[in-house]
């Protein structure tokens, strides 16, 4: 790797992460691979307290497809899945752990491939999850659990800040309840599976612990969007962020937001950037470019262009932490109900980047438009649109989030500096 090509991490506590995630993995191999424990692979806007309660190991499909591009390897892997006959434009993001295992090369797979899991588990969000998820199912030899994802007919723009204590108005208490009668069903299904129980009252205990933990990120993006300049890149955001989502209501988690939160705290108290010359706020739209993350540090040194959001961080407070009310079941389904919405869909997604552009001082933004992922594009012109509307200009990249084939990180480098340059910003 280049060393224009290499991340730059400012923070003790992101390597601490780090190694912990690798710590993690090993573990979950250990559990997974080598000793046959039951494990469930899931998607990331699926209820994982439910696993988490019930002690049973999780693959979570974009930590998987995350893992895979971060090791170079989704290209051979596609290039497998379409040598099978499928289409060449199918979904990334999402197909990526369903290519590995097509693929059958455990010499080249992390963990020499995934074995079989106890469930599969997604909601149904768009229309290529299913065949995703229901094909994955039988080359593994396991079953599909699939979710319902269900109209949602309160668009209220400003949901992000009603969320916490209206959970219930804003969310719908129809969804909610199809949802909490999904998660017996689930649970149902896992305790016949794996022989073990689940106890409400331990899931209460962990949605607690969650709003904890939740609360630090959220004072972490407050603190990030007010301070001048930046004092956290993404690149220190994100893992800091996510790793502990992956774990959210341990006590690693809980500490380790803590611990990040406060080490935020301090460099905004010594006045330390990201940037020696910070010119330019920038906000990230859309997952995280994981073949790549250096891309987001390669404009500061030259035109003080710094990356100051991204939708993982402050998604913290309004999305996760619920008022639980004696309800750990309905609070934990009103986070789930409208994970993949808020994040993609109109009128919420837009609503609340514009707010967010706003809170920051954003400048520009940057959007990731993968061409074959529906979902990352469902709502993306007309939050443009509206960014645009409200003075902030933004940058469409046809680039895929774990898919390096079409990414050449000059070209899209210069392209960003071309566009900072023609709205007047560089």
């Amino acid at each position: 790797m280049s060393d224009a090509s290499r991340t730059r991490k400012d923070l003790a506590c992101t390597t601490d992460a780090t190694a912990f995630q690798k710590a993690f993995g090993a573990e979950l191999k250990r559990r997974v691979v080598d000793e046959g424990e039951p494990f469930a692979i899931a998607q990331a806007d699926t209820p994982h307290e439910i696993f988490h309660a019930m002690d049973i190991p999780l693959v979570t499909n974009q930590w998987w497809s995350a893992y895979i591009s971060a090791k170079q390897l989704s290209t051979r892997y596609f290039d497998a899945m379409t040598e099978r006959g499928y289409p060449s434009n199918s979904c990334r993001y999402c197909s990526l752990g369903l290519a590995c295992t097509l693929a059958d090369d455990p010499a080249s797979a992390p963990w020499g491939g995934l074995p079989r899991p106890t469930v599969l588990v997604a909601r149904l969000t768009c229309d290529c999850i299913q065949h995703v998820f229901a094909q994955w199912a039988d080359a593994l030899g396991t079953v599909f659990f699939p979710m319902e994802a269900p109209a949602w007919t309160d668009k209220d723009p400003a949901w992000f800040d009603k969320s916490r204590q209206c959970w219930e108005q804003v969310y719908q208490p129809e969804r909610i309840d199809l949802l909490v009668r999904e998660m017996r069903d689930l649970i149902a299904l896992l305790e016949e599976r794996t022989g073990r129980r689940f106890e409400e009252d331990r899931l209460q205990t962990l949605m607690e612990r969650i709003n904890e933990q939740e609360s630090y990120i959220d004072e972490a993006a407050r603190m990030i969007g007010d301070a001048r300049p930046c004092p956290v890149a993404i690149t220190d955001q994100m893992p800091n962020t996510m790793i502990p989502q992956w774990h959210r209501g341990s006590d690693w988690a809980v500490a380790h937001a803590r611990r990040f939160r406060d080490e935020v705290a301090e460099r905004v108290a010594a006045g330390l950037g990201v940037a020696a010359n910070e010119r330019l706020r920038l906000m990230w739209i859309g997952a995280g470019l994981w073949h790549d993350p250096s891309f987001y540090q390669a404009l500061e040194a030259r035109l003080g262009a710094v990356f100051v959001w991204s939708m993982y961080m402050p998604f913290a407070g309004p999305q996760y932490i619920r008022e639980i009310k004696g309800r750990p079941m309905e609070a934990l389904a009103s986070r789930i109900c409208s994970m993949n919405e808020v994040l993609h869909l109109p009128p919420w997604m837009n609503g609340w980047m514009v707010s967010e552009a706003e809170r920051c001082g954003i400048d520009a933004a940057v959007m990731l438009t993968p061409p074959n992922n529906r979902l990352s594009q469902s709502g993306t012109n007309l939050t443009r649109l509206a960014l645009e509307q409200a003075g902030v200009p933004v940058l469409s990249l046809d680039a895929d989030m774990v898919n390096a084939a079409d990414w050449n990180r000059d070209t899209m480098v210069a392209t960003m500096e071309q566009f900072l340059k023609g709205a007047g910003l560089a």
